[in-house]
């Protein structure tokens, strides 16, 4: 009998749709919802199927991957694969998948809430809100405005051209850099400081990894327009935190909106939650009502191919077995 366990720091009811949904398609499967890695315990001697989010490993990423001697896959039900496929403990005989293609909308939604939600202080007309207080004040356009977009795969695909609607001057940020619609032109990562000072926004999409690790530094910062403004869609690790905060309060960039930290949950005490400059979420740019419908057909699919052994017929495979 295959154990699959869910390890989902999601939504309780999103994380439930994806339990019932798998436990419908395989009956005869043992399916366990587990809400924090520091539950899981009791399912890793057993477990042949992890379904996760690198972020929901958390610290134990190490420990989970060297105490389950049975796993044979790990599905992602993001994009990135951070924090288990470049695991130096991740076993050559596992094989990672992710969900791929389906994120352009969603996050294309959430970056052009960030922009309008700091160019237009949305986060202070809450705070007034809250205390019956008015207050008026000018907004920023995003018109015409120049966005930097560091990351170019197919979520930046399909935000460069919405940005282009509003008449934005759209710059790619990539280490590969090639032609792509709706940008004005590419540069080559190794050029991000002599750049960033073009930028008004500045967002964040890469995918994390030694190369990416705190990218976005103390350099980058003092080399952004004082009222330009940081977006961070990607992962926490892109961006030197300490760094940032000295820029916050330093005033060498007028504000953040960030969805991804380095230690998630926020922990309760961080400095971030009373900036009124910055504007959190909680890792929930990509995550949306439909997101376990569109999710779900292709984890049953593989799960379906996994128990008939069939690894070639696996979706979004980004780590072989070997």
């Amino acid at each position: 009998m295959t154990s699959i366990v869910l390890l989902l720091g999601l939504n309780p009811m999103m994380a439930k749709r994806y339990h019932d949904g798998i436990s419908a398609a395989f009956p005869d499967a043992t399916v366990t919802l587990v809400d924090n890695v520091r539950k899981i315990e009791p399912y890793l001697a057993d477990m042949d199927v992890l379904i996760t989010h690198g972020p929901y490993l958390a610290d134990r990423a190490d420990h989970v991957l060297s105490s389950a001697p049975k796993l044979k896959w790990i599905q992602g039900i993001g994009t990135g694969v951070d924090n288990f496929a470049d695991r130096p403990v991740l076993r050559d005989d596992i094989t990672v998948t992710n969900i791929h293609g389906v994120h352009g909308n969603p996050m294309s939604e959430a970056a052009f809430g960030a922009l309008l939600a700091l160019s237009r202080r949305i986060p202070r007309s809450v705070r007034n809100q809250d205390q019956r207080k008015w207050e008026g004040w000018p907004s920023r356009l995003i018109t015409g405005k120049t966005i930097g977009i560091f990351g170019i795969g197919s979520i930046a695909r399909t935000i460069a051209p919405r940005c282009k609607a509003f008449d934005m001057t759209v710059v790619g940020i990539s280490s590969g850099p090639r032609d792509m619609p709706g940008f004005d032109r590419m540069v080559h990562r190794d050029k991000l400081v002599e750049t960033v000072g073009e930028f008004d926004y500045f967002l964040l999409l890469t995918p994390y990894s030694p190369e990416t690790h705190n990218i976005i530094d103390a350099r980058v910062f003092a080399a952004m327009k004082p009222s330009s403004f940081l977006i961070n869609h990607a992962r926490g690790g892109v961006v030197d935190e300490a760094a940032l905060l000295d820029a916050l309060r330093e005033g060498k960039i007028a504000g953040a909106a960030l969805d991804v930290f380095a230690t998630e949950p926020l922990p309760q005490d961080h400095p971030f939650w009373a900036m009124e400059n910055v504007f959190i979420t909680c890792h929930q740019s990509a995550t949306h009502d439909a997101s376990v419908a569109t999710n779900l057909p292709v984890i049953v699919e593989n799960i379906r191919c996994f128990i008939a052994g069939d690894l070639a017929g696996m979706k979004n495979v980004v780590r072989p077995a070997r």
